[in-house]
């Protein structure tokens, strides 16, 4: 068994980052009902899978990103108002390991869904930048994001914090854009 060194060890838990107006900050056991409440919105999972997650695996999704961070040391951060501490949403990079052309094994991908009462707020801009920065100063050259063709929206906003080069590309069955984006491109 190899053992690394403390330094090459993976952040545990995520660091806590602010925006003028968001914390983003590591997921809470408290966090379960609004999170849920949020994954079985129908307006959150239309391009996302497409089918209101049940209690059970919004609670597997939470865990999943608390692992995130202690096995690779990026991961999901929940979004919440800075005034009045409400959850707006989930945030963040990972690496799913999906089984796709061209791979994006070991790249970071982000990922975004915010709670149907947050969206038009401006809030996704500001917490995507706020995580983009915190990724650029972590020395990652690149990060990539998926986002279903019909989901303009996303699509607008992952452009505007800098991901481009869109490319059709096939994921479980159905089309999907591959989007690119450089480090310190904000």
């Amino acid at each position: 068994m190899q053992i690394l060194p403390e330094a090459s060890q993976p952040a545990a838990t995520p660091p806590r980052l602010e925006s003028a107006r968001l914390i983003l900050s590591g997921h809470e056991r408290e966090d379960f009902e609004p999170l849920a409440a949020m994954w079985a919105a129908p307006d959150v999972v239309r391009y996302i899978g497409g089918k209101p997650s049940t209690p059970s695996e919004s609670w597997r999704r939470m865990l999943s990103y608390r692992g995130l961070w202690a096995l690779l040391g990026f991961g999901y951060w929940r979004v919440r108002e800075k005034v009045s501490g409400r959850y707006v949403g989930d945030l963040g990079f990972a690496d799913f390991h999906r089984m796709m052309a061209p791979s994006i094994s070991g790249v970071p991908e982000a990922g975004w869904a915010l709670a149907p009462w947050a969206h038009g707020k401006g809030y996704a801009t500001e917490a995507l930048s706020t995580a983009l920065a915190w990724l650029d100063g972590q020395g990652y050259g690149h990060s990539v994001c998926l986002i279903a063709p019909e989901n303009l929206p996303s699509i607008r906003l992952a452009e505007k914090v800098g991901y481009g080069a869109p490319q059709r590309v096939q994921m479980n069955g159905e089309d999907t854009l591959l989007f690119r984006r450089a480090a310190n491109t904000l």
